[in-house]
């Protein structure tokens, strides 16, 4: 099986190599901070970019360009027709530029090319082209009204759809380009303006796409990135009083900070935090059918995603040859860095987060016998976390 590596496109290289600040008012700017944050490739361990780490003041100069973009109507006064014309004109310059957004999702995340394609690329032009639509559908109501008086009067009641203001999205590493438009898209679609701030360890692919946006004809100031650290720049930006919505993609602790400072200000907020998942295996199943969808479930990402099979219950009658068989597929796993094609296991996100996992790992093992798949030579200096199942 080859283990050679796709070429870095030129366009990739030349981002990587630009001094990365903050996305604000339809252009990259300086931060007023001068703190930068390294960007890491999981696969090497080598730093490839470094990022602006914005202060409570560049998070101010964001969001109030968001207000002021939103309360002169440059975007939700235009009709519903011409926001769903820009924004479709803005996925097709996404899937133009799809193979360059890959791989610098790749290379600052560590996910296989293959899913960065299919995933960060291929649905997110589906959902970004689907969100354009619903442009068009937004609808009100109206409501004949039984009010008894004045004897012989009618009333009705209707309702009117309207954009909230500003939308803060703060988006999770493990998938920043899919998620982050999940967030971006519906804001634009119901005339919203928004600033996003991706994580700080995979804040590249957002940064690109946020000039593509701007290429598109979305106005400046509706689009804004800001790169920072969740303490410092997230925390700033989900308490701005100026902010009307907070959509957040995180960890539960994470989650739960959020909601108290909303609460506090009464600021909408939509939260997707981490769960612990359960697979339920029945005697009847048929075992290779399982064992692939397993093999998804629990490997895809490394893992590393909300809805990740961590857990595997199966009745006693098929015990015994559904963990033969996925003994066997875990054996099979290639492993290799996210720009070699054929590999099926890639590095996880950070440095830190083998950190976190190596205890853990340690005290399993301890309690029972385990199955890794080994890394190869060239990579011991990234991130690859061998893959164990107790």
């Amino acid at each position: 099986m080859s283990t050679s590596q796709i070429a870095l496109l030129a366009s990739v290289q030349q981002f990587l190599d630009r001094q990365h600040g903050l996305y604000i008012d339809g252009a990259p700017c300086a931060a007023q901070s001068e703190n930068r944050l390294t960007v890491w490739d999981p696969a090497t361990g080598q730093a490839i970019a470094t990022t602006a780490d914005a202060s409570p003041a560049d998070v101010d100069r964001a969001v109030m360009s968001a207000w002021r973009a939103f309360v002169d109507r440059r975007w939700a006064g235009r009709t519903p027709a011409d926001r769903e014309r820009i924004l479709l004109r803005f996925a097709d310059l996404v899937e133009q530029h799809g193979e360059e957004l890959a791989q610098l999702e790749t290379l600052e995340q560590g996910k296989s090319i293959a899913i960065s394609r299919a995933f960060e690329v291929g649905c997110t032009l589906n959902w970004m082209r689907y969100t354009a639509g619903l442009t068009t559908k937004i609808s009100g109501r109206t409501l004949d009204v039984s009010i008894p008086f004045p004897q012989g009067a009618r009333y009705q009641a209707w309702t009117k759809k309207e954009p909230v203001g500003v939308v803060a999205g703060i988006v999770p590493w493990n998938f920043p380009l899919m998620i982050g438009m999940w967030k971006v898209m519906p804001a634009l679609a119901a005339g919203c303006s928004i600033v996003i701030k991706p994580s700080e360890t995979t804040p590249l692919t957002l940064l690109r796409v946020a000039e593509l946006a701007t290429q598109a004809g979305i106005p400046d100031g509706v689009f804004n990135v800001v790169t920072g650290s969740g303490a410092g720049c997230g925390a700033a930006l989900t308490a701005h009083p100026q902010v009307a919505k907070v959509s957040f993609t995180g960890s539960t602790a994470t989650g739960k900070q959020i909601a108290r400072v909303a609460a506090d200000r009464l600021t909408r907020v939509t939260l997707e935090l981490g769960g612990k998942n359960p697979a339920i295996v029945l005697k009847d199943a048929d075992p290779q059918w399982v064992i692939e969808g397993l093999m998804t479930g629990s490997f895809l990402n490394q893992g590393q995603v909300c809805a990740a099979s961590s857990r595997i219950y199966i009745e006693a009658p098929l015990f015994d040859t559904l963990v033969s068989g996925f003994e066997q597929a875990v054996k099979s796993l290639q492993v290799g860095p996210g720009m070699q094609e054929t590999a099926q296991i890639n590095p996880v996100v950070s440095r830190a987060h083998c950190d976190k996992w190596r205890p853990t790992s340690k005290r399993l093992a301890s309690r029972r016998q385990s199955l890794s798949a080994a890394a190869p030579d060239q990579m011991r200096e990234g991130t690859i976390f061998r893959r164990r199942w107790w």
